[in-house]
């Protein structure tokens, strides 16, 4: 039996990677198992109740047109306990049976910078460096491979692929230098030879949106199935994986269940990330300021739909599609089909969540758009529309005026409220370079925003609760 272990038993890697596995267990191929645990102690009840029912738990997913389905989902055999030694974690990864370690990891959760330098000026990835010297685990992602694939090296448990299950651009590649930097960091050449010659780490590129858990989540599954399930959890019908077929060490025959094992990932990853994610992100920034809690009020909202609609018609999609560089993706079909998506109702999918982590957003779903525009002397009209819409958002938040906890672990608060605070908060976002890179400053990409904070400021007076 081989298995595959992921870092992170969140909602969305039990609403898709596990199901993924499931589906091929049900087909009659049980070659696979999934181990699972956490390198935070997060999800303390959750955590609890997958041990208590064996990794089992009931998957509710809802089509657009409010379909409703329910399955019971027993791909993950084992459930590791947290404990801040990663003992468990590090046996099962140091395990000859593990030929998989698979992680989702939030956007900033990787500490790079523009150019994929980690960053060390975040505390608890410094911490996490210093504890790796002495030889001790960390919660980050880097700290807690490094102490896995240390004891996978010494153990001689052979090669493993480390597989990224994140929105992150070019997640392989990118996790891949960040956990070499950090290796490096350390002074451990051995480790770092061994990584190099034992390890792959494919780019992927995941969909499907899972909300958090809510209690009335349990409550349908108990009154659909008579199973009264703390770890239930709920998502929509849609799911895509589209994964570089680069394995070390063997892998799933995914392919008999809908995975797309392709040699490239990056025509289906800029496609999801610039069509889906920023779209997302415009949705929930223009939902908050017109005063909507959820994603699917948002998408019925004819502006706010047309603002998303105008982005990626107008700027996004000749970015990705030429006569010189076709893409394999309708990808008119696939805006329809996202703001579909982005409709159902019974997916109830917060703003809060999905207006987090602007600071990381910005740089990785929304500039690229904008540079490439720019390059060619095109216009950004629309695209600057996001940015714009998260200016004001921003200001709201500094004038405490969100009505809702906003998360950012990029974010320099105190640089923020500066912006907010400038005699030209227009010139002073666009000259933020976390944010807008070598763009910071351009006079073209200061007109176009001042252009959208107008828009956006007319918007927000008209719409604004």
């Amino acid at each position: 039996m081989n298995t595959m272990l992921h870092l992170g038993l969140g909602s969305f890697h039990r609403a898709h990677q596990a199901v993924y596995l499931h589906e091929l267990i049900q087909a009659g191929d049980a070659s696979w198992t999934l181990a699972g645990g956490n390198t935070r102690p997060d999800m303390a009840e959750t955590m609890a109740a997958l041990a208590a029912q064996g990794g089992a738990y009931t998957l509710e997913t809802i089509s657009p047109a409010g379909e409703h389905r329910y399955e019971r989902i027993t791909s993950i055999r084992k459930v590791i306990p947290y404990t801040p030694d990663l003992a468990g974690l590090i046996a099962e990864g140091a395990n000859p049976a593990t030929k998989i370690i698979s992680f989702t990891v939030t956007e900033a959760g990787y500490y790079l910078d523009a150019k994929n330098r980690l960053d060390l000026n975040f505390a608890d990835l410094a911490a996490d460096l210093q504890a790796a010297k002495a030889g001790r685990p960390g919660s980050t992602i880097y700290a807690a491979l490094t102490a896995i694939l240390r004891a996978r090296s010494a153990a001689g448990a052979g090669p493993v692929t480390l597989l990224n299950c994140d929105n992150l651009r070019h997640n392989g590649d990118r996790s891949r230098s960040g956990l070499l930097q950090f290796v490096d960091l350390l002074g451990d050449t051995a480790l770092r030879a061994w990584i190099e010659a034992n390890t792959t780490s494919p780019n992927a590129m995941v969909d499907r949106i899972t909300p958090r858990p809510t209690p009335d989540v349990r409550e349908r599954v108990k009154a659909a199935t008579g199973v009264d399930d703390p770890a239930a959890l709920m998502g929509e019908s849609f799911i895509q994986w589209v994964i570089e077929d680069r394995f070390a060490a063997g892998r799933p025959a995914w392919e008999k269940v809908g995975v797309e094992m392709v040699a490239s990932v990056d025509p289906y990853e800029e496609a999801k990330i610039r069509l889906l994610n920023a779209t997302h992100s415009c949705i929930a920034w223009a939902g908050t300021l017109a005063g909507f809690l959820y994603i699917h009020e948002g998408t019925h909202d004819a502006e706010i739909r047309q603002l998303a609609f105008d982005y990626v018609t107008d700027d996004t999609i000749p970015c990705l599609h030429s006569p010189e560089k076709p893409s394999p993706i309708d990808l008119a079909a696939y805006r329809d089909i996202v703001l579909d998506r982005f409709g159902n109702p019974a997916i109830r999918d917060t703003n809060q969540r999905v207006a987090m982590d602007g600071y990381s957003k910005i740089p990785g779903f929304i500039v690229p758009t904008i540079r490439e525009r720019l390059a060619v002397n095109a216009p950004i009209a629309s695209v600057a529309m996001l940015p714009a819409l998260f200016l004001a958002y921003l200001q709201r938040w500094h004038r405490g005026q969100i009505p809702y906890a906003y998360q950012d672990q990029a974010m320099d608060t105190a640089q923020a409220h500066a912006i907010c605070e400038a005699a030209d908060p227009v010139a002073a976002f666009a000259a933020d370079r976390v944010l807008f890179g070598p763009l910071a400053g351009d006079e073209r990409l200061v007109d176009a925003l001042r252009a959208a904070s107008a828009r956006v400021a007319d918007f927000v007076q008209r719409r604004s609760p």
